[in-house]
């Protein structure tokens, strides 16, 4: 088991798995955004922000590789914390048991203007308070706090194993 941890935490695979899971998330929101006019808020602006920022680490993951593992699974996992921070805020100003007043500057800060370089991305619409329904009346903070505290924990556990050189006789993952 250890063994198989320490080579998915070294494949190139996962970090395209990863890759591919943050493209799905973004389109996912950008489809709510721009097909069905759920404008995003401030907070929502964060979350694409943090998940652009776990794409990003698994794009570079996918050409350095292996060795920088344990720098990877320690960025992903700083990145799916931030996320889950902000999931929870987000879910707590939907349900109401968090009372945040959002403005409609995202606050990046000076030497990262996301909503500048990118409004189409990053550009906040509406005030916070309300997310769209999924699927099963799952709303999408729901859905969030469910992929990042998922998220937090397959880093954290991947992390630990990239310490481990996988022995070469069961490199599935290599």
């Amino acid at each position: 088991m250890i063994n198989a941890l320490s080579s998915i935490a070294r494949s190139r695979i996962f970090w395209f798995l990863v890759l591919l899971a943050c493209v799905v998330l973004e389109g996912t929101a950008l489809y709510y955004q721009y097909i069905l006019d759920y404008g995003p808020c401030v907070l929502c602006v964060h979350i694409r922000a943090w998940i652009f920022g776990l794409g990003a680490v698994a794009l570079l993951m996918m050409i350095f590789g292996g060795p920088l593992a344990f720098l990877g699974h320690l960025a992903s996992l700083a990145l799916g914390v931030g996320l889950l921070r902000s999931s929870y805020i987000t879910l707590g100003v939907e349900q109401g048991t968090i009372i945040d007043s959002c403005t409609m500057d995202p606050e990046f800060p000076d030497w990262l203007p996301l909503h500048q370089w990118s409004p189409t991305l990053f550009e906040p619409w509406e005030p916070c308070g309300y997310t769209p329904e999924l699927a099963f009346n799952v709303t999408m903070a729901e859905a969030l706090m469910v992929i990042s505290a998922i998220w937090v924990l397959v880093s954290f556990i991947l992390f630990f194993a990239s310490f481990r050189k996988p022995r070469r006789d069961r490199g599935l993952f290599l």
